[in-house]
């Protein structure tokens, strides 16, 4: 069996050190990258793709609470399964943080044709 290699450009434009070109993010760092970009983009950031994204970011100027915490859950699962092919789902725990003002997300996923599973961790937060 081939294995896919997937690679994107690391959205923070780091250079190369040798190149001098644009880094590239290969195999399992650039799917998770993907994801955390994904679960960010909101609904018209993308030209032409309206329906693009979700609604997560309005969701967290809801009440910090188990609702809207399995709300978000629930937005990131069809999220992930309409627009992220390269993955299938194992696991997604969104925890309140009423402390500090957000939610915590941990995504458990693995990548097609692979046995490793993959966790990604991410806070969800206001941004105004």
């Amino acid at each position: 069996m081939v294995e896919r290699v997937y690679s994107d450009l690391d959205l923070n434009f780091t250079k190369h050190p040798i190149t001098k070109d644009v880094s590239v993010k290969k195999k399992e760092y650039a799917v998770i990258a993907a994801v955390k970009n994904l679960i960010n983009t909101n609904y018209y950031e993308k030209p032409f793709q309206p329906k693009f994204g979700s609604n997560i970011r309005a969701m967290l100027f809801e009440p910090i609470d188990a609702i809207t915490a399995s709300i978000v859950r629930k937005e990131i699962s069809i999220l992930l399964e309409n627009y992220e092919p390269r993955v299938r789902l194992d696991a997604i725990q969104v925890n309140p943080e009423i402390e500090n003002n957000r939610y915590s997300v941990i995504v458990r996923f693995f990548i097609k044709n692979s046995i490793k599973p993959i966790q990604v961790t991410l806070f969800l937060n206001r941004l105004r």
